[in-house]
């Protein structure tokens, strides 16, 4: 699954193992405990009903040994696919991180998506278990489960032992309660060796445009996840974090969880779909000091004016940023006005799986703009035609543009950690993403003088 060529070959070079060794859950967790942060809160949940319930760095590490365990005592092996399908609720955090400590490979799900997205998804990664509620299994997965061959198991992270749903599906796939299993399987367990290389992620993109694209991610990319929330978002122990994003996309994945718990953060998690009062409450009374969110959430804040923010104490929060969409001049300067804090742009890809160009805080905000690379990130603007093809010229090689203003796609120089190793069964896609060393995102951008980009 992992391609083995110049694209690939310097992505790990320097990379530590630590002395967890590669694997990402180690790296999100174990690293943490080793350095004293074992009862620290890593996870603050708030459920719809306004309840709250706190997870340290040792709940986690222990959740998660014994949920690789109940996946090993299932025969899930190294390097097979595990779906979860949970939405914003602990034991789908938590069943992220045992799949990873168990060397399987964590592909997460939108929770909305309906019957026939996850049917295509679960067969095209091949997925043998897949971890989710009774209530999505009810709704979403019961009318596809007997169209997936490779599915052995679904784990239902709120089922108890009597639950009617457990036993044979349809199928013949088994249904287990998750927490039954965990009872089973106290503990730890040694990870098997992870070499930054293994893979980790499969991240589907959309699909809006054809059948979705699986992007496959390694252990390795745990470090980039790390070092841009440094730098872009300058987190750091102590830090009260809300990442808004659903666990089924890759900003869910990367900035929601292992970017945070990489850190040595508290994050927290919202049960609740977007409701503007809701939202300032949390940030008012949460504390929360890094908040990233996104430019859709950000204009709702914005039509609904400046009263709901009125009388609020937001003065915890230091650094708001965004990411998906571009962000326009307007909302950042809503930012500074509302939230007391410009609001910063990021732009990055499910294939890059960490941020490539930010407004970071040690540069000046400029509404409008995505920002610059982040220190190690060679980013250039290759010239288009009117198709928005490539131009190649009489070398054979790209052509820079280097006029600011003219736009220009967004190339990257392949090897940072994060990018992305290949697309599931499709290596001539793959390579057909890069010119020579160049990653070509496909995006447009121009880029003034002082090296900021400029979505076009």
């Amino acid at each position: 699954m992992i391609i083995e060529d110049e694209f690939t070959d310097r992505s790990s070079e320097g990379i530590s193992r630590g002395p967890f060794g590669a694997n990402m859950a180690a790296i999100m967790l174990d690293e943490q405990v080793h350095a004293g942060l074992g009862g620290t809160v890593a996870m603050r949940f708030i459920a719809r009903d306004w309840s709250i319930r706190e997870f340290t760095y040792a709940d986690l590490v222990d959740a998660s040994w014994r949920i690789a365990r109940a996946l090993r005592s299932l025969g899930i092996a190294a390097g097979e696919t595990v779906f979860t399908l949970t939405g914003r609720i602990p034991g789908g955090y938590q069943a992220a991180l045992g799949v990873l400590r168990a060397n399987a490979v964590l592909c997460p799900l939108f929770s909305v998506f309906g019957p026939e997205p996850i049917r295509q998804r679960l067969e095209l990664g091949r997925g043998v278990a897949l971890v989710t509620t009774t209530s999505l299994y009810r709704r979403r997965v019961l009318p596809i489960a007997g169209d997936i061959p490779t599915l052995r198991h679904v784990l239902l992270v709120d089922a108890d032992r009597d639950d009617d749903l457990l036993g044979e599906g349809p199928g013949g796939h088994r249904v287990h309660s998750l927490n039954v299993l965990m009872d089973l399987a106290p503990g730890r367990c040694e990870i098997e060796p992870t070499d930054p290389e293994d893979t980790a992620l499969l991240h589907f993109t959309s699909g809006t445009t054809g059948m979705p694209k699986g992007a496959l991610h390694v252990h390795a990319a745990a470090h980039a996840h790390r070092e841009t929330a440094r730098a872009v978002f300058g987190l750091a122990a102590g830090d009260v974090y809300w990442c808004t994003a659903d666990p089924g996309w890759v900003t869910g994945t990367s900035y929601g969880l292992s970017a945070p718990l990489a850190c040595g953060v508290t994050m927290v998690v919202d049960e609740a779909e977007l409701d503007i009062d809701r939202w300032y409450e949390i940030l008012e009374h949460q504390r929360i000091t890094v908040w990233y969110t996104a430019p859709t959430a950000i204009r709702m804040l914005m039509r609904a004016g400046d009263d709901p923010a009125s009388g609020r104490d937001l003065s915890a929060l230091r650094l708001a940023a965004s990411v998906g969409e571009p962000l326009d001049a307007d909302a950042v300067r809503w930012g500074q006005r509302v939230l007391g804090t410009a609001i910063h742009d990021t732009w990055w890809q499910t294939e890059t799986g960490s941020i490539m160009i930010a407004t970071t805080p040690d540069i000046d905000v400029r509404p409008g703009s995505m920002g610059r690379p982040l220190a190690g990130i060679d980013a250039e603007l290759f010239a288009s035609d009117d198709e928005g093809r490539l131009k190649v010229g009489p070398s054979g090689r790209p052509v820079v543009v280097d006029d600011p203003g003219t736009p220009g796609i967004v190339a990257l120089r392949s090897g940072w950690p994060s990018m992305f190793r290949g697309y599931l069964d499709a290596e001539d896609l793959y390579r057909e993403c890069f010119v020579d060393e160049w990653y070509l995102s496909g995006d447009l951008a121009r880029r003034d003088g002082d090296g900021y980009f400029w979505f076009v």
